[in-house]
């Protein structure tokens, strides 16, 4: 009779035990995936580090990053940035390790727009290693369309055999 009442006991004590651990598994698993961001929005400090500092260098373009980059810059109520911004997230996945891509939010960075003459949104700065940055803006009539016009960019501007 005691053997009937510790088996159910046994088996409820181990399927809780296993439900802890899975809860936690996966709280870590989050966690480590949402730390990994593959796109930064930067700050104008972040900008004058990672791109160019336009307040030293004056006069001629310098980058200071480590690899070519893409800036967006944007704002939280424009549509099209909107549009642009899985995108780039998923562009940012495929070229990790090859490129960086930079968010600007020309609402909170106003000087940074008014550096690079920002006067439509979304507008992307091409940033390869040597030579001179590219300035594009607008987006295509479709997703599609738009992921294809960043991988020509991309491959043209930044990863061009050197």
């Amino acid at each position: 009779m005691k053997s009937f009442k510790i088996v159910p006991l046994i088996v409820l004590f181990s399927l809780l035990v296993s439900m802890l651990y899975a809860v936690d598994n996966q709280k870590n698993n989050s966690s480590s995936s949402a730390s990994e961001v593959v796109v930064k929005n930067i700050t104008k400090s972040d900008f004058l580090k990672l791109v160019m500092n336009y307040e030293k260098n004056t006069k001629e373009w310098k980058f200071e990053g480590t690899k070519p980059c893409i800036i967006d810059f944007y704002a939280d109520w424009c549509g099209p940035c909107r549009i642009t911004s899985p995108i780039l997230e998923e562009l940012a996945a495929e070229y990790k390790g090859k490129i960086d891509i930079y968010k600007v939010n020309v609402d909170k960075e106003r000087e940074l727009a008014q550096v690079f003459g920002i006067s439509g949104i979304p507008a992307f700065l091409y940033c390869p290693l040597n030579g001179k940055p590219s300035m594009t803006s607008g987006i295509a009539k479709d997703k599609e369309q738009t992921k294809k016009m960043f991988i020509d960019n991309i491959e043209s501007i930044l990863l061009k055999s050197k």
